[in-house]
């Protein structure tokens, strides 16, 4: 029997370095989407949805069943045949996520044994449990890019992932928003030529699940 479960983002945020004023988006638009990350801000993978999770459960003496699902957009997760209504998982870990279908699992099964784990993530497709950053203004492609799960992604590499720039980017106010743990929000300037010409590699930061990276349009 298969059971798969799941679903994941994760929205981590963290701090990034100095505050700045100048060519940004509304900051309604960045600060909103910052501000949902502030719940899943500990860099750990979590179930939330279009990630899967593959559960197996098992009981004494009888062979595991597995299956495959994927948490819908509620952030719920339906378990054919074991369960009788669908588990809201949004924003849990697997140990958490686990505890919980035990519990709900011996209703059905007695003294049941069972393993969550992800399903496989290559990096490209599907949906990261570790967690998106959001590109926004003057690149290829807006929206979410996967965070890996080496957690290396840099303002450099998630431009990359989105298309690259388009030709009137302003690459010197490169703004990045993260969320901290408190609510608070921390906004810092990327320069891009500084990092190219100069050589300038610490300065391109590491970013965290959850962060806004905003280009703007160059107006010269």
């Amino acid at each position: 029997m298969l059971l798969t479960v799941a679903s994941l983002y994760l929205f981590g945020c963290e701090t990034v370095i100095d505050a700045i004023s100048g060519d940004a988006p509304d900051d309604r638009d960045s600060s909103a989407l910052a501000d949902a990350a502030a719940t899943y801000n500990d860099g750990r993978p979590r179930v939330r949805p279009g990630v899967g999770v593959i559960v197996q459960v098992s009981s004494v003496g009888q062979q595991p069943v597995t299956m495959q699902a994927q948490v819908d957009q509620n952030g719920e997760v339906t378990l054919p045949y074991l369960l009788e209504k669908p588990v809201m998982c949004d924003g849990l870990t697997l140990d958490v996520l686990k505890d919980k279908l035990l519990k709900e699992y011996e209703y059905f099964i007695k003294k049941p044994q069972l393993t969550v784990t992800f399903a496989p993530f290559d990096g490209k497709t599907g949906v990261s449990p570790w967690g998106t950053v959001k590109v926004m203004g003057e690149v290829g492609t807006q929206g979410p890019v996967n965070m890996p799960p080496t957690m290396d992604l840099t303002v450099t590499k998630v431009l990359q992932e989105a298309g690259g720039l388009k030709p009137f980017a302003n690459k010197a106010k490169i703004r990045v928003t993260r969320c901290e743990k408190d609510g608070s929000k921390t906004i810092t300037i990327v320069d891009l030529e500084e990092i190219g010409k100069e050589g300038r590699v610490e300065k391109d930061i590491a970013l965290r699940a959850g962060d806004v990276v905003w280009v703007p349009e160059r107006w010269y």
